[in-house]
């Protein structure tokens, strides 16, 4: 890089000011300013280019990746489910492997252990919903209109002794 001192810079601008004219300079000071501003805003223009290109470029890559993660375990689980699948077949050709499994999963439950199950749900259903009776719930169980803050504090305020006007006492 070029290793310009304030020194260095002092001498630059004599010698401008001696081959340019102290009445040109500030018109040549400006131009050269501005191109190089033009300069740094097309050089940041394209480290952003660069940088957006790579950042692209990274999100190509990581996309690949989880696409190629993807099709590997969707292809595991097919490979699972198809095992899965062979060995269920292989032992229903095979029959029954004594297990107590197997014996609940063939053997239907008896219609008399269906109904005790059943009204023994219907039992503990009322129990929980009973507790309180249904048009209580109706009633209270929802609010049916809001109150504003100073309404709610007028409600619940307790009430005094002394009168409400000067005529009634």
């Amino acid at each position: 890089m070029i290793d310009l001192g304030l020194s260095k810079l002092a001498i630059i601008g004599v010698v401008a000011l001696i081959v340019i004219g102290p009445e040109k300079l500030p018109k040549v000071a400006r131009t050269a300013g501005s191109l190089l501003g033009r300069a740094q805003r097309y050089i940041n223009d394209v480290k952003a280019e660069v940088g957006r290109e790579i950042e692209l470029e990274e999100l190509r890559k990581m996309q690949k990746e989880m696409q190629d993660a993807a099709s590997e375990a969707q292809q595991s689980i097919a490979k699972n489910f198809s095992q899965a699948e062979r060995e269920l077949n292989s032992a229903f050709n095979t029959g029954s492997t004594g297990t107590d499994i197997d014996d609940v999963l063939r053997e239907p439950p008896m219609p008399d252990q269906v109904s005790v199950k059943a009204k023994d749900f219907r039992q503990k259903k009322l129990h929980r919903t009973s507790a309180i009776p249904s048009w209580y719930k109706r009633q209270h169980g929802h609010k049916s209109h809001v109150i504003s803050g100073a309404a709610r504090v007028a409600k619940f305020r307790p009430r005094s002794n002394r009168p409400k006007s000067q005529f009634f006492h």
